[in-house]
């Protein structure tokens, strides 16, 4: 639980928070993470190789060390952990594109956040419901920095999902909006009695078909380019629908999940993860997540395990867990008796 506000520089610094987001673009902006690679240097060596001014580098360098992006040993600098697995664009996990690009469309300024919660809108919201964001599936370059990000998410959760459900007795899962299948590439890796199927877009289908060859499993994946609210399911022993609900109101969440009751086999299971806010609603992560998403899409927004459980109870699933992932992610599993 947060402990409430008292010290006034404590309730300055909720107000400059923004600052750090601005610590992270400006050392994107001179290269600092792609100097530095997976090597070390000292200010002086890293200022002159990114063109730092004396006035603020150590300060700048140490902030970023700081928060958690560099680390700083007997004075010199090196990448953290998370920086080089995410902040470094030749990495497969690499999420800074991705992070430039929302940030664009959540817009610099304050009247966007604040015009959402006034009239309910996104940001730029048209009046057919078009949104900045659905335009990324237009345009290659935008769509790559997408994929990109998604799947650093996707495969630190295909990873442990791998782990934590029983694979066992299952022969085929389909993975409902599983984008280029790099979840369903990784499930597929770890148990190779898997064979599976992913539905999405039509456009996904030629970077699914390249992702599943590269990984060596394109003998037991399937894509299925189509709307899902258009057609049925594909069906299998376990479904997935992860990081899909929170796009959509709460009626459509409603008709996914009956047409996934519909579409896995007897005895079988659905598993749904997304990033949940928790049930106290008291995680100010999960919530500035939810209010991100409403700022972005026209109709998305957080929920709970426990909400998710009764919407599931009521397409005819016993809930049986729920379980953390990685990546602030929460997964409720339910079993068609």
């Amino acid at each position: 639980m947060t402990t409430p506000l008292e010290d006034p520089f404590d309730v300055m610094f909720t107000g400059w928070s923004f600052f750090r987001s601005r610590l992270l673009t400006a050392a994107m902006d001179l290269g600092v993470f792609s100097v530095l690679g997976d090597g070390s240097l000292d200010a002086t060596e890293l200022a002159d190789r990114t063109g730092l001014h004396a006035r603020g580098a150590r300060d700048f360098l140490d902030a970023l060390a700081a928060i958690g992006l560099l680390v700083r040993e007997d004075g010199r600098y090196r990448n953290s952990p998370g920086t080089l697995r995410h902040l470094l664009p030749d990495r497969e996990d690499f999420v800074g594109g991705f992070l430039r690009m929302t940030t664009e469309l959540m817009g610099r300024d304050p009247e966007s956040f604040t015009g959402m919660l006034r009239g309910g809108t996104a940001r730029d919201q048209g009046a057919d419901g078009e949104v900045p964001f659905t335009k990324i599936f237009h345009d290659p370059a935008r769509l790559r920095q997408f994929l990109s990000a998604m799947d650093s998410f996707s495969g630190a959760v295909g990873k442990e999902l791998a782990r934590v459900f029983d694979w066992s007795g299952v022969a085929t899962f389909s993975d409902v909006g599983g984008a280029r299948g790099n979840l369903a590439a990784h499930l597929a890796a770890a148990h190779p009695g898997l064979t599976g199927t992913v539905l999405d877009r039509p456009s996904m289908a030629e970077h699914f078909d390249r992702l599943v060859a590269e990984r060596g499993v394109a003998d037991r994946l399937r894509y299925v380019g189509a709307d899902f609210f258009q057609v049925d399911l594909p069906r299998a022993d376990v479904v997935i629908l992860g990081s899909v609900l929170h796009d959509w109101p709460t009626e459509q969440r409603a008709t996914l999940l009956r047409k996934a009751y519909d579409a896995v086999h007897d005895d079988g299971w659905l598993i749904v993860y997304d990033t949940m806010l928790d049930d106290e609603r008291r995680d100010p992560q999960g919530l500035m997540l939810s209010l991100i998403m409403m700022l972005q899409s026209a109709q998305a927004s957080g929920f709970a395990p426990a909400e998710c459980g009764r919407w599931m109870t009521d397409a005819g699933f016993s809930v049986e867990r729920t379980v953390r992932l990685p990546a602030l992610t929460t997964a409720v599993i339910g079993r068609k008796k």
